[in-house]
């Protein structure tokens, strides 16, 4: 946690996409283990495929601040594209992990964000497809997160996307999201 008190995250998507909800889950996770939490969304224009961020703060102790996250730990990018106008790499450390969803090998995306440092990629797009039968990136990409970070764990956010969705998707669809979780988890 870069000898802070809390540990911050920015999701990079696009609106629709559940860059929101992510946020939304990942606190719900941690909380689960007695974390202090705070999520909040930033939007420019409110429509469906308009570049957005959320931003998320997992702590042991209470957090007193509610400026958006600048110097994250962790950054998870939904849409491959987001790249393209945003610097989705912005004061991230060669230490700190970029989890995104792509499908090009790490070398190519090292050249492309002229960035060195620790970008894991996962074709989560694809895995969504196969798996859920849409282009749902964020369940994947939750299931990665807690792989790679182990800040919340995998059965923590099994547990909340399953309370959350269970009742409004109904059961299959729920259960394929939850493959998909498990299985970008055991991926690498």
């Amino acid at each position: 946690m870069k000898n802070k008190n809390k540990y911050e995250i920015v999701i990079h998507g696009r609106g629709g996409q559940g860059a929101k909800t992510t946020a939304e889950i990942l606190v719900q996770a941690a909380i689960c283990k007695g974390k202090f939490v705070q999520a909040f969304p930033n939007f420019g224009p409110e429509r469906t495929g308009a570049p957005m961020r959320a931003f998320v703060r997992i702590s042991n102790k209470p957090i007193r601040t509610r400026e958006p996250v600048i110097d994250p730990d962790c950054v998870l990018v939904l849409d491959e594209t987001i790249a393209n106008v945003i610097d989705v790499t912005k004061n991230v450390t060669g230490t700190e992990a970029l989890i995104i969803n792509s499908q090009k090998p790490k070398d190519e995306l090292k050249k492309k964000l002229k960035f060195e440092g620790n970008i894991i990629p996962v074709d989560a797009s694809g895995m969504s497809l196969e798996v859920i039968g849409e282009d749902r990136p964020n369940t994947v990409i939750l299931g990665k997160f807690a792989f790679v970070t182990d800040i919340v764990k995998i059965d923590d956010i099994i547990s909340v996307f399953r309370a959350k969705y269970e009742k409004k998707v109904g059961k299959e669809k729920t259960d394929k999201n939850i493959k998909a979780i498990e299985m970008a988890f055991r991926l690498y």
